[in-house]
């Protein structure tokens, strides 16, 4: 004999596959949503790393830029300090000159010639003085340069005036001290050399 079905098979089939496909919907959606979440504390994870690294990378940039700003000041110090250092070394070295300066004046200044100024400004002396003659500029002059101590003698004026009474030449000199034969005989004493 034979059977015939005559419930709604097709009607069971499709409800079935319905709940088939709302049930692999709802998997679907929960993976996705776990897979989305997982990626999510990923990136939010590395983002605080990063967050972290980069305010740990700002303090050590802060310390360094303390550093650096203490070892500029330590610079301009030392600068500074090397600056006065070679003021105080030159004006040791020079602290003699204008004794030998004064000394050599002395002895080569010929009778009849008056100084009125004498101005230092480094190595150059400038000389205002006064003459009963040009010859006696001539001699002082002549003396300049054979001094050790001073040389380059340069006349820049002369011209006649009267001074109490007496017919007197102005003039103004310059010359240099002479610096190599200040550093060849600094080391002797030039009292005792002279002696």
């Amino acid at each position: 004999m034979m059977r015939i079905n005559l419930l709604p098979h097709r009607a069971e089939k499709r409800r079935a596959r319905l709940v088939q496909f709302i049930a692999l919907s709802v998997i679907s959606i929960l993976l996705g949503t776990i897979l989305v979440g997982f990626v999510q504390v990923a990136i939010g994870t590395q983002i605080s790393y990063q967050e972290r690294r980069n305010t740990y990378l700002k303090q050590e940039t802060a310390i360094l830029d303390k550093q650096i700003a203490e070892i500029k000041k330590l610079r301009e110090q030392t600068q500074s300090l090397l600056a006065r250092k070679n003021v105080v070394e030159s004006l040791q070295s020079t602290r003699s000159d204008v004794v030998h300066l004064l000394d050599q004046m002395l002895r080569i200044l010929p009778d009849g010639v008056y100084l009125k100024t004498l101005k230092q400004t480094g190595n150059r002396i400038d000389l205002v003085g006064y003459s009963q003659s040009n010859a006696r500029i001539s001699t002082l002059m002549r003396a300049i340069e054979d001094s050790p101590w001073l040389d380059s003698p340069l006349l820049i004026e002369i011209h006649a005036v009267t001074v109490g009474g007496a017919r007197l030449s102005e003039f103004k000199l310059n010359f240099n001290l002479s610096k190599a034969t200040v550093a060849a005989e600094s080391p002797e004493d030039p009292t005792k050399a002279k002696n």
